[in-house]
Formats: C-alpha cells, structure tokens, sequence
C-alpha cells in the first residue's frame, strides 16, 4: 500500500500511537505483527504517512492495554484520518487537544510562534504558567483543581521534552512588547518571567527570541498568534491561538504560506536579538 498524505489528523494519530507503543514497552516488529502488519508500515502509521481500518487500530490499541478514555480519543482520531476529503482547515474537538498540539511541536524541525500580549508557552516560567492557567480554572473550563494541575504538568513537561531534545530543532519565538507589560500573577512574577526567558535564551541556542515593540507601525497580526512548524519531512502544519473553542489547524498550501508571510512581516517589525536581550535587561 502506497503513502498516504500527511495530513493534521494523520501526524497526531501516528504520534499518538508512537507514545503509546513506547508506554507500552513494544517494538514496532511486535506491535506489526500483532495487527498483521510489518514494522515498516507500523513506522509509516507513526510518521502519519499511513492509516489503519478500525479493526486493525482496536487490536492495536488492545495490544498496547489502553484504557476506555484515551481509546475513545484514538478511535475518533483514527476515523478522521481515514477521511478522504479534506477540509481546508482541521478542528481538533477531541479531549485534552494541548497534549497533541504539544506532540506535534516535539516532532518539528522548526518551530516559528509568533503571539500578541502573552509570552510563547515554550519560555513561560513555571511561576507564569501558574499564574496564568490559574486565571483560567472555572472560567475556560470547569472549577478543577486536577484539571489545573494536569495542564501546568503538561506545559513544564512539553518544555523538557521540546528543548532538551536530542535532534536539530530552530525554534523562533516572537511576542509584543505589551506581553512585558500584562500582569500575570503579579510584579515578582514578571519580573522572574524576565529573568527565566534571559536565562534561557543564555542556555539554548536554537532559541531565536524578539520582541516587537509597541511603537512599530502596521503590525498585521495584533491580536492573534500562530505557529508554524516544519517537520524534517512532509507537509508543514500551523495553527492559530484562539482563545476559547476548538483548536484549528492548516496543511493546505493556501492556508500556509499566508501565515508564512505574517510570520516573516512580524519578524522584520521585531528588534534583532541582541536589541531584545538589551529590552529585556531594562525592563528589570
């Protein structure tokens, strides 16, 4: 059987079920030959160059013991993939969606995050995550302590996993001037914001980190944000920051290099590096 094409649904299936396969302790020879397949064509279901029919995908997903909540997710992830016809832009409407866009930036090659009045996930201090997700208890979702906590867990380990990889990654981030200014969780959180984006941009190398600063005219993206990330092989994939309802994703041409564009704007609007680090320092 031929590759398939890949598609939002087809990468956050494939990544999904890599994960569960190395929870699960098991080769991609075992789990083959557990659903009749080869190990190359388990390799191309979890580079989302393939599909499996739903029988095929319940033996897997009972091969690998998943539980009744996260099968429910693999089994409507399954069954967009599958689809032949695709829309131009793909809503992810299934549970916990910050797990699979965080796969999908562990698998880039380069990750290109533009945001308007908020720091990029990736950079955000520990103390920042809390505070902010913190903000959103009972009002994004309802009151849950577990909830909360699930997410800041997340966010902290997608960190790690993102910027202490061992593969090649260029990771441009760039906000707005005014992130430096919204009060998350008070003075001394912002202040140690600073101080952890400095330190960390000190620490990794593939961070690219700018600043657009407020007096810059014909800013094209002010109040939205976006990510583009660019994978060692395949279609690129972007997504847009909204904030409430369903995440959006984009694969088609037509989609990306808009987006592109925007990027590459913001990005020459922005001070060099060097004229960020020198903000940043200031604003201390």
């Amino acid at each position: 059987m031929g590759m398939a094409e890949q598609t939002v649904e087809r990468r956050q299936l494939g990544l999904a079920l890599a994960r569960l396969r190395d929870d699960a302790g098991r080769s991609q020879l075992e789990a083959g030959r557990a659903i009749g397949r080869s190990a190359g064509r388990i390799s191309q279901i979890e580079h989302g160059k393939g599909t499996l029919g739903p029988d095929e995908l319940i033996k897997l997903l009972d091969f690998y013991e998943v539980g009744n909540d996260e099968r429910a997710t693999i089994l409507a992830l399954g069954t967009a993939s599958r689809r032949r016809v695709k829309p131009r832009g793909y809503l992810d409407v299934l549970p916990q969606p910050f797990k699979r866009l965080g796969e999908l930036q562990a698998a880039a090659e380069v990750i290109s995050w533009y945001e308007c009045g908020v720091m990029p996930g990736l950079v955000q201090s520990p103390q920042y995550i809390r505070s902010l997700l913190g903000s959103a208890d009972s009002i994004f979702w309802e009151a849950s302590e577990e909830e909360t906590s699930e997410r800041i867990e997340f966010r902290l380990a997608q960190q790690r996993l993102v910027l202490e990889s061992q593969s090649p990654r260029k990771i441009n981030l760039i906000f707005t001037e005014d992130t430096l200014h919204h009060v998350v969780g008070g003075p001394s959180v912002m202040r140690g914001q600073v101080l952890h984006l400095l330190q960390m941009m000190e620490e990794y190398p593939m961070l690219d980190v700018r600043v657009v600063p407020n007096a810059v005219p014909d800013n094209p993206a002010l109040g939205g944000g976006l990510v583009v990330l660019d994978f060692p092989e395949g279609t690129p994939v972007a997504f847009v920051s909204t904030l409430y309802g369903a995440y959006t994703y984009y694969h088609q041409p037509s989609d990306i290099q808009p987006m592109r564009r925007i990027f590459e704007r913001v990005h020459q609007l922005a001070l060099s590096a060097e004229n960020t680090r020198s903000l940043l320092v200031n604003t201390l």
